[in-house]
């Protein structure tokens, strides 16, 4: 196979993954690829799916000797092109979307050159209408922003997503750090990306976060909330990970922002109601809302509420308890059981409307 073909095959198997992997102008989303992947790793990537398989496997259909494919999966690996997890003493891979994936597992590899092809690519990515699926990430509120008479599912609270786990790990945020090797950002912690289970093996074992402890979690959660930084879980019901974001460096929340309505694009079970009759206009809630919902309209504080994502960071300070949250309607449906099951999901809504797109 050719190399342009090679490159040009992964950047279409990308593109059927969860998210996917859209074309660009003038040839930067190739670019990209070529800076990631050598062309024998793109070819062996081909051979990947959303499933864990042993290396035997892979070789087979890549018509390659096991020792050389696995010794290169695992290469493969290690620079963040492919997810592996140890499997009862077996080492097992699966492809990895671009994002969340591949990208947030360059965070240790963030060199001048893959932030320029990364800069080029996402400003030259096609415009194309995306079917709907669920999301990748939901928001949920910080614990203390949660009235105790409200009922609470488990993957809504964010103390039990943790109990679930023993295995922890925790990782430099991928958007933060990309935004100070550029020269911007804000002041919230870098280290603050909180890794689980088979996740929390695969940071460690290939250099990108440091084992940590349950307390550990707990304590950076606090931090988190101190920062005014945004809870976002994996969807799913056992998570992967909780990325706490900021407005100004993550694109998960910066996408949000420039949704006309952030309320209904999110993936969130609550609401925050607001008291005007009780509120002080202390100001405290308009500056810890990352999304602008909180707003000084005349000497008052005004909630808007399309633009509210639930995420509590206004009700756990405000000295007046003039705010509160509240369920949406028609939320707290059951979520995938883990957030490789979001991933299957994700793709076969994808490839299931791009079906009907083509016929």
């Amino acid at each position: 196979m050719k190399v342009d073909e090679v490159y040009q095959r992964l950047a279409e198997h990308l593109d059927r993954l969860p998210d996917g992997f859209a074309p660009s102008e003038g040839g930067a989303d190739i670019r990209l690829l070529r800076r990631l992947f050598t062309p024998e790793e793109a070819e062996l990537a081909l051979q990947l799916t959303l499933d864990m398989e042993e290396p035997g496997a892979i070789a087979a259909r890549a018509h390659m000797p096991e020792e050389e494919a696995e010794e290169r999966l695992e290469e493969m690996a290690h620079k963040g092109l492919i997810f592996s997890a140890e499997v009862d003493g077996r080492v097992l891979y699966q492809a990895a979307p671009f994002v969340i994936g591949i990208y947030e597992f360059q965070v240790n590899r963030l060199s001048d050159g893959f932030l320029q092809d990364l800069g080029e690519y996402w400003s030259t990515v096609k415009e194309r209408e995306e079917p709907r699926t669920i999301g990748q990430l939901r928001t949920i509120p910080i614990n203390e922003s949660i009235d105790t008479r409200l009922e609470v599912l488990p993957y809504e609270n964010v103390y039990a997503l943790v109990e679930a786990h023993d295995k922890f790990a925790v990782a430099p945020c991928i958007c933060r750090s990309r935004a100070k090797k550029l020269g911007r950002g804000c002041d919230a912690p870098i280290e603050s990306c909180l890794i689980f289970g088979d996740w929390a093996d695969y940071y460690v074992r290939t250099g990108r976060g440091r084992r940590i402890t349950k307390d550990e979690v707990k304590e950076l959660l606090v931090k988190a909330d101190e920062a005014n930084l945004v809870l976002n879980p994996t969807n799913s019901m056992l998570v992967a990970a909780i990325c706490c974001c900021c407005g100004c460096c993550c694109g998960i929340l910066r996408g949000l922002k420039y949704a006309p309505k952030p309320s209904e694009a999110v993936a969130s079970s609550f609401i925050a109601e607001h008291d005007e009759s009780m509120c002080t206009s202390c100001m405290r809630c308009v500056e810890r809302c990352q999304m602008e919902a909180m707003t000084l309209d005349a000497g008052s504080v005004k909630l808007n509420k399309d633009r509210c994502i639930g995420c509590g960071l206004c009700v756990s300070t405000c000295p007046a308890g003039a705010l509160r949250l509240t369920r949406k309607p028609n939320r707290g449906e059951r979520l995938p059981e883990t957030f490789f099951d979001t991933w299957r999901v994700i793709a076969k809504q994808r490839n299931a409307a791009h079906l009907n797109e083509g016929s």
